[in-house]
């Protein structure tokens, strides 16, 4: 779970600070470039969980070697990503912040940010990588304490950047980007201490094998492609309906709700290693308590949010909105109250695509993650916020992960069904 609030946490120091520091305009450029953000993330995701999900049915069927091969594989595969990503940064992010929408008064801290946060794509993706091993190689706690050490430092550092060194939005990336470094650093030391039960294996890259990484960590992907395809939808669509103020409420909007999805992708990245395990030695029981459990869990996690949010909504905002601007206050407040309705089905959503992915059923779970990030909510968004403008850009989260779950309790009956012939 820690994983996925800490990166989160990563956007949301950024969010404050960003807004207190340059306002509407600094908060909107920032939002644009989430989207990208979420891209690095996804692949660190695919390669991390695929990797390590194989990696654990393989030690639960005591093929060592192999599992070791998984590592090297996912790390090398990662490495590479994270080169091209950072070449694209360096040579094409202003043609990139363009795309994204950022006008005028946005282009030049949007194409800062980007080309930032895209340059340390390799330790973003690296990071990614060697906590979802560590935190299948019995080492959660070593995981945890990483990822609360980058997102603390992150936090120092961006107000130390942005505030006494006066480092505006360049400083905020940067800040964000020293993170996972830090974080890597806390996690070597499962290596320095040899705790590690895996080791890297120098051998030719193998395309099955590499096709079988991405495979099971491809619904991880797609959830975090799908999320930055809806949300430059969403940015798109805000800015021909309110402009740039409405683009910055919805920044506002996100960036929470970045946050509390993030909770339910860590109740899922935390059940995974116990699934697979489960799954890689048949123990059907094992696997179907913690599915209970994880559901359970997210459903209370979404009480807490939704209602904890609701009771401080106006105060919430007021955090993120330095310029005390009316119209983004009241766009902000009542998106929250719209929106976070959404939660209590996205938490069982994820946790299905989690399930899905770690018994090695990747088509159910990349058929969740593909509709509730774009198949459904980009036409919803789209249709909706031509009839009843903002409303229905806020409804449309609601009704798409209220769709998916139907989809999700359907494809768990069917899977059910089948294994009981």
């Amino acid at each position: 779970m820690t994983l996925a609030a800490g990166l989160s946490c990563y956007i949301l120091a950024d969010t404050f600070f960003i807004a207190r520091a340059m306002g509407a305009e600094g908060l909107a450029a920032l939002n644009f470039s989430i989207s990208i953000y979420s891209i690095i993330h996804g692949i660190g995701l695919m390669v991390g969980i695929g990797g390590a999900t194989r990696f654990c049915i393989l030690k639960a069927r005591c093929r060592h070697k192999r599992a070791d091969i998984a590592f090297a594989e996912s790390f090398r595969l990662g490495l590479s990503a994270g080169t091209i990503l950072a070449g694209i940064g360096l040579f094409a992010s202003y043609q990139l912040a363009s795309m994204l929408g950022a006008d005028s008064s946005t282009l030049p801290m949007t194409t800062t940010y980007l080309r930032t946060i895209l340059c340390f794509a390799p330790f973003f993706i690296s990071n990614n990588i060697l906590i979802a091993f560590a935190r299948n190689d019995s080492a959660p706690r070593l995981s945890m304490a990483a990822m609360l050490a980058g997102s603390l430092s992150n936090i120092i550092l961006d107000y130390i950047f942005i505030f006494p060194l006066d480092m505006g939005m360049f400083g905020a990336a940067f800040a964000t980007g020293l993170a996972p470094i830090i974080s890597m650093g806390i996690l070597s030391f499962h290596f320095f201490k040899r705790k590690n039960n895996f080791v890297f294996m120098s051998r030719k890259v193998s395309f099955s094998s590499v096709l079988d990484i991405l495979t099971l960590g491809l619904s991880a992907f797609v959830t975090e492609l799908s999320s930055a395809v809806a949300l430059i939808t969403f940015n798109l669509v805000i800015l021909g309906l309110k402009g740039n103020s409405g683009v910055a409420a919805y920044g506002i909007v996100a960036n929470l709700a970045l946050v509390a999805i993030s909770i339910f992708t860590g109740i899922a990245q935390g059940s995974q290693p116990l699934v697979s395990c489960g799954h890689g030695a048949n123990d059907r029981k094992v696997t179907q308590k913690i599915r209970r459990y994880a559901l359970v869990t997210s459903l209370f996690a979404a009480f807490v949010i939704y209602f904890g949010t609701l009771v401080y909504s106006e105060g919430i905002v007021t955090l993120f909105n330095s310029q005390n601007d009316p119209v983004i206050a009241e766009m902000a407040e009542r998106g929250i109250r719209l929106y976070f309705i959404g939660f209590f089905f996205a938490g069982i959503n994820v946790t299905a695509a989690m399930f899905f992915s770690a018994c090695e059923n990747s088509g159910f779970a990349f058929i969740i993650s593909i509709a509730r990030g774009c198949i459904v909510i980009v036409p919803l968004l789209i249709v909706l916020s031509r009839l009843t403008g903002m409303t229905g850009v806020w409804l449309s989260f609601v009704i798409t992960e209220f769709f998916v779950t139907l989809v999700a309790l359907y494809m768990a009956g069917s899977k059910k069904r089948y294994l009981s012939h």
